[in-house]
């Protein structure tokens, strides 16, 4: 069976923006460490039809493949790192989306 690529979306309002940049600046090197890939970020989605999602930070970022993106949320040095998410945010979702397999 082929991999099939995976987004995780994710929806957080920033509470306390030192806490924040602190996960944010050790983020990155550890999402490469695991093979995923950053999509982008907004703090003004529009919603044009259904339920408005929360207010805050939309983010989405990418891995090869659900294992990879297991292995980067299961790392202990991301789980160390995400406690200043938790500290800096209140988070309302962290998503993994599959992605289309291989035609």
């Amino acid at each position: 069976m082929a991999e099939v690529p995976v987004y995780m979306v994710v929806n957080l309002h920033i509470e306390n923006k030192d806490e924040y940049l602190t996960y944010e600046k050790g983020f990155f090197p550890i999402l490469k460490k695991h093979g995923g890939e950053f999509v982008t970020f907004d703090d003004k989605t529009i919603t044009f039809e259904g339920q408005e999602p929360p207010s805050g930070r939309m983010v989405i970022f990418s891995f090869p493949s659900e294992e990879a993106a297991q292995a980067w949320y299961k790392d202990p040095d991301y789980q160390a790192l995400s406690e200043h998410r938790r500290a800096g945010t209140r988070l309302n979702f962290l998503t993994l989306v599959h992605g289309l397999p291989p035609r």
